[in-house]
This record gives structure tokens, sequence and C-alpha cells, in this order.
């Protein structure tokens, strides 16, 4: 079975990925946006759409940074038309990026799972010191 490369949505959405995150750092003016991490750009087939994922260093202002970042689309998808040579810039959907949270707390249920089972271990192995 052969390999598969990347496809062109995945081509496209890494190149957007690199051009916006450029962009938010030496263009965007909007202190909300100066934290943005953009994390994936994910391409429809078309290359019509592309839904961009982001995270934040504050989480609690994920929402206001998402709807600025909408609010700013336009814009940003304008300045790529200028860096990035396609036919069409693709529309963009921000959205925030939740896995990582929920990997912290996926990895944290794991390591309190081992711990209660070390625990358990601890409390069922006979002790050492005591002799018949």
């Amino acid at each position: 079975m052969a390999t598969r490369e990347f496809g062109r949505e995945e081509r496209v959405g890494s190149e957007l990925q690199r051009e916006l995150a450029l962009l938010l750092r030496d263009e965007v003016r909007d202190p909300r946006l100066g934290q943005v991490t953009i994390q994936e750009v994910r391409v429809v087939r078309d290359l019509s759409h592309a839904r961009v994922f982001f995270t934040l260093m504050d989480r609690d202002q994920a929402r206001k940074t998402e709807q600025a970042l909408n609010r700013a689309a336009g814009f940003l998808r304008k300045r790529l038309g200028e860096r990035v040579v396609m036919r069409t810039i693709p529309q963009l959907h921000f959205e925030y990026d939740h896995s990582l949270e929920h990997g912290m707390r996926l990895s944290s249920l794991i390591e309190q799972a081992v711990s209660d089972i070390g625990d358990e271990a601890d409390r069922d192995a006979p002790d050492a010191t005591q002799e018949d």
C-alpha cells in the first residue's frame, strides 16, 4: 500500500496557517489578538472555506477573541490574497481550539488513575519488613 502524500487541502492549510500567524504577529494592531496561536487551518476540498483553530494563554478570553478574529477575517483574507499565490482565498472561520484543554484533562485523569492504582497496590502488598 502506497503512502499518501499531503493533499492539496493540507498544503494550502499549512501555508495559510503560516501566513496567518505572521499577519497576526506583524500587522494586526488589536491587542486582544496579540496572544493568539494558530493551531491548525482545515480547508474544504474546493478551497472555498477554511476553519482556523486557535488557542490563547488566557482561555477566559476565548469567546471575545473568537469574535474579534471573525470580525477581522475580511482584513486577514485580503492580506492573505496579497501574500499567497492562489486563485481565490478561502473564507476564514475562526474557532477556539479546545483540544489542548481536553488533552490536559485526559492526561490529568490518567495520572490520577495511575496514582490510585499505585496507592491500591501499596495497600495490598504484603509488608516486606514483617516476618512470619
